[in-house]
C-alpha cells in the first residue's frame, strides 16, 4: 500500500505485548527506511520526514519520523476470521482510490517473463508474488 502497511503476524509464548513488539518493529523498520534514502540521496523527502518529527521527540534526538504513533489491530481467534482478513489484505490494493491491481499485473507479467526464460521457476515466482501481494 502506499501509505500504510497490513500484516499478519503470529506472537507465541512471548511476554511482551503486542505494543512493544509492533513499536520495535516499526523502529526497525524504519531505520532501515532510513537508511536506503539516505543512500539514493532522497534528501528531499528525508526533509519532509525530519520536519514532521515532534519537538518532544527531537529532544530525544529522534531525527526522522516515518510512522504514525498508533496502528490498529485485531486478535485472529478462528480460521475464517483470519481468512477474512488475508482476504481484505489481498484485495485492499486492488479497490477504490488504489486500484494497484494494475500495476501488480504488470510487474508480475514482467517478473514471470524473466524468470520464465531466465531459469525455467514459475512456481518460486507464483509464491514469492503471493507473499509480496500479503505483506
Amino acid at each position: 500500500m502506499p501509505n500504510h502497511l497490513h500484516a499478519l503476524i503470529a506472537f507465541r509464548n512471548t511476554s511482551q505485548s503486542i505494543n512493544t513488539i509492533v513499536g520495535n518493529g516499526k523502529r526497525f523498520m524504519a531505520y532501515e527506511i532510513i537508511k536506503r534514502l539516505e543512500r539514493q540521496k532522497e534528501t528531499e523527502l528525508l526533509q519532509r520526514l525530519n520536519l514532521s518529527v515532534e519537538a518532544k521527540d527531537r529532544e530525544r534526538n529522534k531525527k526522522h519520523e516515518v510512522w504514525e504513533d498508533s496502528f490498529d489491530w485485531k486478535e485472529c481467534r478462528t480460521h475464517k476470521f483470519m481468512k477474512q482478513k488475508l482476504d481484505y489484505m489481498h484485495d485492499n490494493p486492488c479497490r477504490g482510490k488504489w486500484n494497484l491491481e494494475r500495476i501488480l499485473q504488470n510487474m508480475y507479467t514482467a517478473l514471470q517473463d524473466f524468470i520464465f526464460v531466465k531459469s525455467r521457476m514459475r512456481t518460486r515466482l507464483r509464491i514469492i508474488l503471493n507473499w509480496m501481494i500479503l505483506i
